[in-house]
């Protein structure tokens, strides 16, 4: 939570917030095109890691090079389509080349949309869920926004009963059974806790009036002019992309053999756009840390020499 609020993306207005991942996970889901495939899966690793440091990083890599591994190696396993046959298996089918890139293809999309996710769990959080679907759907935003709060919380409340747990000599370690005894004392306290924290919640919703005919809610965003200035950058070059994508500048086939569009004036312009899409957050980061080192030396030369 603290590496978001340092996020200068986070802090725009939620309208724009959502945008954004619609056209980034969209396009992460729809594109099979490894050129499209590598900008978002580079774009959403480094906004991951500058949302969440280091131990963001760390999480990346453990499960994201086994995610890659087990998909990439499954597909050519189960499928054998393609014209191309490298060997055969054991079992008398045939291993084809667009079997293992398709594979490939499919472990880093797979990836790259657990990624987004990450991402959108980390700037979307249940205030702005709440903003932007209250007033259409109150009862499905309240069940989203109490989700996303729910499940980092009880991982972090599992945490700590385990710790009080380990340090009253209960930890994992001994035998099987033990084990599993622990892990059962652990999961009914946080069950238990968050039963009771229900109960609390829904109470203080009722004393509070939600639910009630004409009952407002406070909102802390306000739409400013940088809002609307990113407004119109997603809109323009998530059109841009939307439009190439629709005209087959980026269409790409594994099957029956591999073709495609990785060529061409237009086709390269779509990339570029969709790059300069997928990396808006980390540019908007950048900028502000520029911007923040400019005013600092700005200060620092008129304190040294403003007596002069």
């Amino acid at each position: 939570m603290k590496n978001r609020q340092k996020d200068t993306f986070a802090s725009y207005h939620p309208l724009v917030n959502i945008i954004y991942f619609i056209c980034v996970i969209g396009f992460a889901m729809a594109f099979t095109n490894p050129v499209c495939l590598g900008i978002s899966f580079i774009g959403t690793f480094i906004y991951s890691v500058y949302l969440r440091g280091y131990e963001g990083l760390k999480k990346n890599l453990i499960y994201m090079i086994p995610l890659l591994i087990l998909t990439a190696v499954l597909n050519p396993a189960f499928s054998h389509q393609g014209v191309t046959i490298l060997t055969y298996l054991p079992s008398g089918n045939p291993l084809t080349l667009e079997s293992i890139l398709y594979g490939i293809s499919a472990a880093f999309m797979l990836v790259t949309v657990v990624c987004w996710f990450v991402c959108f769990n980390e700037v979307m959080d249940s205030d702005k869920m709440l903003y932007l679907f209250g007033r259409f759907a109150p009862y499905l935003s309240l069940i989203l926004s109490m989700t996303l709060r729910f499940v980092p919380e009880f991982a972090e409340k599992f945490g700590q009963v385990y710790r009080a747990q380990k340090a009253a000599g209960y930890g994992w370690n001994g035998k099987y059974f033990k084990k599993i005894r622990t892990a059962i004392r652990v999961f009914s306290t946080v069950v238990t806790w968050a039963l009771e924290r229900a109960v609390i919640t829904a109470d203080s919703m009722k004393s509070r009036g939600y639910g009630l005919k004409g009952r407002q809610s406070y909102s802390i965003y306000r739409f400013t002019k940088r809002d609307g200035i990113c407004l119109v950058y997603l809109l323009l070059f998530g059109g841009y992309v939307l439009t190439g994508a629709v005209r087959g500048a980026v269409s790409f086939w594994y099957y029956p053999a591999v073709s495609g569009s990785m060529a061409g004036v237009y086709t390269v312009s779509v990339f570029v756009v969709y790059g300069l899409l997928v990396i808006l957050p980390v540019f908007l980061r950048l900028g502000e840390k520029h911007r923040f080192a400019k005013i600092y030396r700005q200060m620092e030369t008129e304190r040294l020499y403003g007596d002069i």
